[in-house]
């Protein structure tokens, strides 16, 4: 009889989930994770080969269930550009929210040099930019966004959502700011002040505030 697939493989990916916001790239140990998920080492490089190729899979797994939950948006005929950049805003807010140790993590990575980090996000942040870039352009042409430069406006939705998000998870890891922590929590990283601050940036980019100077 064929021996019942153990899903190894599953159960490697699934540590990596647990330990990589912790370690990062450079910092995850295969010995660490093969433990964790209770495989041995020989099963690892079986199915994977090497630490970065685990690492790129881990995280292009993860990457690609955001997306297909983005890409769904474009095809959403009859409703408001906006309500569908609000949307689309709102899938890339809630995968940062809920990765955003991770995402901390491997930005640190990429700026460190880590080439498995720095090929993610080269890869994969267009992607998803050039997503919300067309829904902008949809809205500003129909009238309902301030006609302005699209990097700037992309840049400005960024900056208004996701920085809080990734500055406070950095603050409360730097360990000094415990005693802020649930302030930070409630205020800035739950779900309800991100989405909060997708309808300030929203409303601040509404075509009813004017042209943009």
């Amino acid at each position: 009889m064929p021996r019942p697939s153990q899903n190894i493989d599953q159960r490697l990916l699934a540590a990596g989930m647990e330990l990589l916001p912790q370690t990062g790239c450079r910092g995850l140990s295969t010995r660490k994770l093969t433990e964790h998920a209770g495989v041995n080492l020989g099963m690892f490089h079986y199915h994977f080969r090497s630490k970065d190729n685990f690492i790129r899979t881990l995280l292009q797994q993860t990457y690609e269930q955001m997306f297909q939950d983005l890409v769904v948006l474009q095809s959403h005929e009859g409703v408001s550009p906006v309500d569908n950049l609000r949307k689309a805003v709102r899938v890339i807010a809630g995968f940062g929210r809920t990765h955003r140790q991770l995402l901390l993590r491997i930005g640190a990575d990429a700026l460190a040099g880590e080439q498995v980090a720095a090929e993610f996000l080269q890869t994969n942040l267009p992607r998803h930019m050039a997503v919300v870039a067309a829904l902008v352009a949809e809205a500003q042409r129909k009238g309902e966004l301030v006609k302005a430069p699209l990097p700037q406006v992309i840049a400005f939705l960024a900056g208004a959502v996701m920085s809080p998000v990734l500055l406070g998870t950095a603050l409360l890891e730097n360990g000094q700011w415990a005693m802020a922590a649930g302030v930070l929590e409630q205020t800035v990283l739950s779900k309800k002040a991100v989405e909060q601050r997708i309808e300030f940036a929203l409303r601040g980019l509404s075509a009813r505030q004017g042209e943009a100077p």
